[in-house]
């Protein structure tokens, strides 16, 4: 969105302006992030959601400089943790704050941790490098950090190497490791996906107490809106490498503005009353990223889609704001059906609408 920031600079842990990111690949240039803009705000959870592929971990990976490059480039923008500015860091300055200023959770543990190096030997690596730790005070520091991520016996598990964990376990390793130099920024790359309901349930619990404690901001990558609901303060939706709406959790959930938005909740199971128990998936397929439409991602597959829609891609409309909080981030959507002379449409939220655009 091309205006995200609603507070102060200082009310703000990160923000990230106009990011644009391209692949080079033997088929053309991928447009994979596109003119992305969003501010996560201290103390907070801000969710990023979308489906797969829509540019959600492509975002964050360019925000810590993982992204390989080549293929990779950021063409455009800017990402700043506070006051330093990440776009076009050097590696040697980025590992200053990677793993000490911003922590990651990446989306599979079973892959992100060393299989021949003990699970203590792991913690204590970032405890040197950021904390100057020795090995005994680093080892110490790991089974502190064990058993506050509530793995038991926690001496003898960090003796223990990756194969005799749990994946449940295995996730709260990655997050002692997040958590060893107290970072400003947690970044949970779909945190719970290769997961039971149950150790999901308990990761999310855990990460939300930590928080608490910690005083984190926390921008959680997801495509379960279940997920969403539970944890997410804020809210950014993602579509074609472009964020289509943000708002708070209440607003996304209950005066959704991007017919994205919508078709997301619809596809999404529900146990309410009164809920139809078949799922509505999103008909259609996303646009090639290899060449970009020039208006809305979402036209091809939108049952609301205009003319205009194909031709140009509107700035972000202000919508109704749903409680009046002064603690909540304004609710705007990219979508023409916010014009003022839009058709009125049943199941997305409004603003006044009068003639048809054309």
């Amino acid at each position: 969105m091309s205006s995200p920031h609603d507070y102060a600079p200082h009310d703000y842990a990160m923000t990230v302006d106009h990011l644009e990111v391209e692949f080079d690949t033997y088929g053309g240039t991928v447009h994979a992030v596109r003119d992305v803009s969003f501010g996560l705000r201290r103390g907070k959870t801000l969710a990023i959601v979308g489906e797969s592929g829509c540019g959600k971990s492509v975002t964050v990976q360019a925000l810590m400089g993982l992204i390989p490059m080549p293929p990779g480039r950021i063409t455009r923008g800017s990402a700043k943790l506070g006051d330093t500015e990440l776009i076009g860091l050097r590696e040697r300055t980025l590992n200053r704050i990677r793993g000490n200023r911003i922590g990651m959770i990446f989306q599979d543990p079973m892959t992100s941790l060393n299989p021949t190096m003990r699970i203590g030997d792991q913690i204590v690596e970032t405890l040197r490098v950021h904390r100057g730790m020795s090995i005994r005070e680093g080892f110490k520091e790991a089974e502190r950090l064990l058993d506050r991520v509530r793995i038991s016996e926690a001496q003898e598990r960090a003796r223990q190497y990756p194969f005799e964990f749990s994946g449940g376990m295995l996730q709260r390793v990655m997050i002692a490791v997040a958590l060893a130099c107290s970072p400003e920024v947690l970044i949970a790359d779909e945190p719970t996906t290769a997961l039971d309901v149950t150790i999901q349930a308990q990761i999310l619990d855990l990460m939300q107490a930590l928080q608490r404690e910690e005083g984190m901001s926390i921008i959680l990558i997801t495509h379960d809106l279940g997920v969403v609901a539970r944890m997410a303060d804020d809210v950014a939706v993602m579509y074609a490498g472009q964020i289509v709406e943000t708002g708070s959790v209440e607003a996304i959930f209950h005066r959704g503005g991007h017919p994205y938005t919508l078709g997301l909740r619809r596809a999404t199971p529900s146990n309410a009353p009164g809920r139809a128990q078949q799922l509505e998936p999103i008909a259609g397929s996303p646009p090639d990223l290899f060449h970009p439409p020039a208006g809305c991602g979402y036209f091809a597959r939108c049952p609301h889609a205009m003319r205009i829609c194909e031709r140009r891609m509107p700035e972000p409309f202000e919508l109704t704001e749903v409680s009046g909080r002064a603690d909540e981030i304004r609710h705007r959507a990219r979508c023409w059906l916010q014009h003022a002379q839009a058709p009125r449409t049943e199941g997305v939220n409004q603003n006044d609408a009068g003639r048809e655009v054309s």
